[in-house]
């Protein structure tokens, strides 16, 4: 969504208490608080996840980088952080906005403050203002550019601060994947004492440690690539599965990973992808990809599986979207026979999942690792093993019978 500027009139200067912080919308909007974090300037686009808990995944989700976010739960740090609920190598949030951050950490897994991994990672937030304000302009004005200002920032003239923010690039058009995957391939074998499945392939394009031990934990060897592994090096590897994870930016702006799918997919590996993924198989199959206003994000997202009928409360983090009738069979338009949109939010009837009846490969808009979050989507990484088996069994049936 574009927000229209234009007429925007910045109100008068006021007088910004030592030790404040300023949140400035690219509409001219101003919320003075106190700084949080790290202090100094940060640009991207703000944004509210609805989670009750799990912040310090939030942070370390690389999908949320680029944006400001907003956390709707009022008291955010009472847990503290730590090592083990780390998502990924750093923070990624380009910057943090709390109501009312906790005075003291009182958990016993809490190896240090929030605060303090915020000030390490160089995170500039904001709290004490009224965070329910912001969420509700949000919502009703989609997702906007902004910035947070403290320390020497604050120096600066609400007009210069102002011009920052609006002079940012927006979401659209970004592809972020090369700045939050990982730098070399890694590999995780399967876990001990479970059957193993076979190789599966991961491009990392921003995924959460938390999807490869599950995966790991349902039988596969995992071999996690960069965003920029070729088609070349993916089937010198002959895996048995291939994954794409979820991710930061506009998928509009992934031509190469979607035009590697799709070579894969001729190839007839079975594919799960989640999230970004899921807009990638999208765009792969041959349908388009949209701008939410202001996305899903959160871990009490309530989606229906259409094969079921079961509603799941899940886990997300998007601000983009496939375009895709969300009823009946639809013929792929790139020549992969016949897809169905398998999921859809019940808040607005997005799309949430997509599902290939002629080629072996679906996917999910949401987060089914849940970390944090429900568990109620974690049975599709069941579904996927058994897909990779059942193709397994049929390609031997075929060799012996030839």
């Amino acid at each position: 969504m574009t927000t229209n500027t234009t007429e925007v009139t910045v109100p008068p200067a006021t007088a910004v208490p030592q030790g404040a912080a300023v949140l400035v919308l690219e509409d001219g909007s101003r919320y003075v608080g106190r700084a949080y974090g790290a202090t100094g300037r940060t640009l991207g686009e703000v944004v509210f996840s609805t989670g009750m808990t799990g912040y310090q995944e939030t942070l370390t989700d690389p999908s949320y980088a680029g944006q400001i976010v907003l956390m709707t739960a009022p008291h955010i740090g009472n847990t503290g952080a730590n090592d083990t609920d780390m998502e990924s190598r750093k923070i990624w949030v380009a910057g943090f906005i709390v109501r009312d951050p906790a005075r003291r950490v009182s958990n016993f897994r809490a190896q240090r403050s929030l605060d303090e991994d915020l000030v390490n990672d160089g995170v500039v937030g904001i709290s004490g203002i009224d965070t329910r304000a912001v969420t509700r302009q949000i919502r009703s004005a989609g997702a906007m550019r902004a910035g947070v200002f403290s320390g020497a920032e604050l120096e600066l003239s609400e007009a210069e601060q102002l011009e920052l923010v609006r002079e940012q690039a927006g979401m659209a058009g970004k592809n972020l994947s090369q700045e939050v995957t990982t730098p070399e391939r890694y590999d995780v074998p399967a876990a001990e004492g479970v059957a193993r499945v076979g190789t599966i392939a991961v491009l990392d394009l921003g995924i959460k440690r938390a999807t490869v031990r599950y995966l790991s934990e349902h039988g596969f060897d995992v071999v996690v690539l960069p965003a920029s592994t070729t088609l070349e090096e993916i089937r010198a590897l002959a895996p048995d599965a291939l994954f794409y994870s979820n991710g930061p930016g506009d998928p509009s702006a992934s031509d190469a990973q979607v035009v590697l799918l799709r070579e894969l997919l001729r190839d007839g590996i079975p594919y799960f992808g989640i999230c970004f993924g899921n807009q990638l198989l999208g765009r792969a199959l041959g349908f388009g990809t949209y701008k939410l206003p202001f996305g899903h994000r959160g871990i009490n997202q309530p989606v229906l599986d259409k094969r079921t009928g079961r509603v799941e409360i899940t886990a997300q983090n998007h601000g983009f979207a496939v375009d895709a009738p969300i009823e009946g069979e639809i013929a792929s338009p790139e020549g992969f026979g016949r897809v169905q949109v398998s999921h859809i939010s019940l808040n607005d009837q997005v799309v949430e999942g997509l599902e290939c009846l002629d080629i072996p490969a679906f996917s999910v808009q949401y987060h089914p690792e849940a970390a944090a979050g429900p568990h109620d989507a974690f049975y599709l990484f069941d579904r996927f093993r058994t897909l990779v088996q059942d193709r397994a069994a049929a390609a031997d049936t075929t060799t012996q019978g030839a």
